[in-house]
């Protein structure tokens, strides 16, 4: 006897098949299922349900909107049943301030401050201004006087003189690593001289940023985060970092034996625990030379006495060329004289060891030295520890 199907074998036993009617969706339940398995297939690739916040990429953010919107309607919970395995529709609607009739994809779209292109597709977006694009156009945007503005104002000149002699250029900015202090940018139509740097820390989306000070050419100044002068520049078709000059055999048109092709000024702080640098933390720096890459100068910070036995922090690196380190060393010393910091400190075999290039000056002021020892103007100023800026000599 040739094998049966199952249908087949039920009739010969004489149970009636009752043909399986399809069922057929209306448009908009077409619609919410279609748009609750978007929801699936994010909680299957994340292991998480989509979340709200700013911070987060568009599409989770409309995922989460479009989830509350399901959670609320009764006709959808009941569609969806079947498909959500994960659980997905049991958690109370996070936003019931809506009407539930009005679910739409480009209501939640309207509702983020996106336009969509491309129908009702809502992967094809045309403008997404997120929150943090928002907050980092308001921090360059709200400012406030500089009022020791005309300690900078020179170098503004400066600058703007190097760049109408071609000394100086400008170019797309580029690298977060770009914005450093006594670094020079073109935001918003105005230049900007980063003139401090707080400490590094890690943000709320685990990224490093930093508080910085920055100077505009119209006398005002912003406290703005790194990020945002980043993002700010990204943003602005115009957006330009300024180049720094040639700095050019230092004061002498003869190569040494000492001359390098090029170098590095380094400026660091300490993570020593020792009670003078402990309380002074942000103004102590030390200020060198080297013609190798700064983190591999400081690798051995901790068993080096010339760095306190201790680790350091890379605040600064301004690159020269054509530079005599032994004469530059002994112009920083000359300039920061005043302020040099009488330390000492036991090395690896307990000998007392007094360190030379540490500073208590701002770091400001160390940017306006480097760009004062590239133009040469550096011979005629000093540090005035009493005022805490660069003074020129009698």
């Amino acid at each position: 006897m040739a094998d049966l199907s199952d249908d087949e074998l039920l009739s010969e036993l004489g149970v009636d098949i009752a043909p399986v009617k399809a069922r057929t969706y209306t448009p908009r339940e077409e619609r919410i299922i279609a748009g609750f398995e978007d929801i699936v297939r994010f909680r299957e690739q994340n292991d998480r349900a989509p979340q709200h916040g700013e911070d987060r990429d568009i599409f989770e953010r409309i995922y989460a909107v479009r989830l509350d919107r399901l959670r609320a309607l009764d006709e959808a919970r009941e569609l969806l049943a079947p498909l959500d395995t994960h659980g997905l529709l049991a958690a109370p609607a996070v936003d019931d301030s809506f009407e539930p009739e009005t679910f739409d994809d480009s209501m939640l779209l309207s509702e983020l401050g996106v336009e969509p292109v491309g129908g009702d597709d809502i992967r094809v977006l045309r403008h997404v201004p997120s929150g943090e694009d928002r907050r980092a156009a308001e921090e360059v945007a709200n400012r406030e006087k500089c009022k020791d503005f005309r300690t900078f104002e020179p170098l503004f000149k400066q600058v703007q003189a190097e760049l109408d002699s071609k000394e100086r250029t400008t170019r797309p900015f580029e690298l977060q690593a770009e914005i450093r202090p006594g670094a020079w940018f073109i935001v918003s139509g105005q230049i900007a001289y980063v003139a401090e740097m707080d400490d590094i820390f890690t943000n709320a989306q685990g990224r490093s940023d930093a508080r910085l000070r920055v100077i505009f050419d119209n006398g005002t100044q912003s406290r703005l985060l790194m990020r945002s002068l980043q993002r700010a520049l990204h943003k602005d078709e115009a957006g330009r970092r300024i180049t720094d000059p040639d700095a050019g055999p230092l004061f002498s048109d003869e190569n040494g034996e000492d001359d390098q092709a090029s170098g590095t000024i380094y400026v660091l702080r300490s993570k020593s625990d020792h009670p003078l640098i402990a309380d002074h933390r942000d103004l102590v720096h030390k200020i060198g030379v080297t013609n190798m890459s700064v983190e591999k100068r400081v690798a051995d910070a901790r068993r080096q006495p010339t760095f306190l036995m201790a680790e350091v922090e890379i605040v600064a690196e301004y690159h020269l060329f054509n530079i005599n380190r032994t004469k530059l060393e002994r112009l920083i010393h000359r300039v920061f004289g005043a302020a040099q910091i009488d330390i000492s400190i036991a090395d690896r075999f307990g000998n007392p060891v007094q360190p030379r290039e540490w500073f208590l000056v701002p770091i400001h002021v160390i940017g306006e030295a480097v760009e004062r020892i590239r133009d040469g103007s550096i011979t005629r100023f000093e540090y005035d520890v009493t005022q805490a800026r660069l003074v020129e000599r009698d």
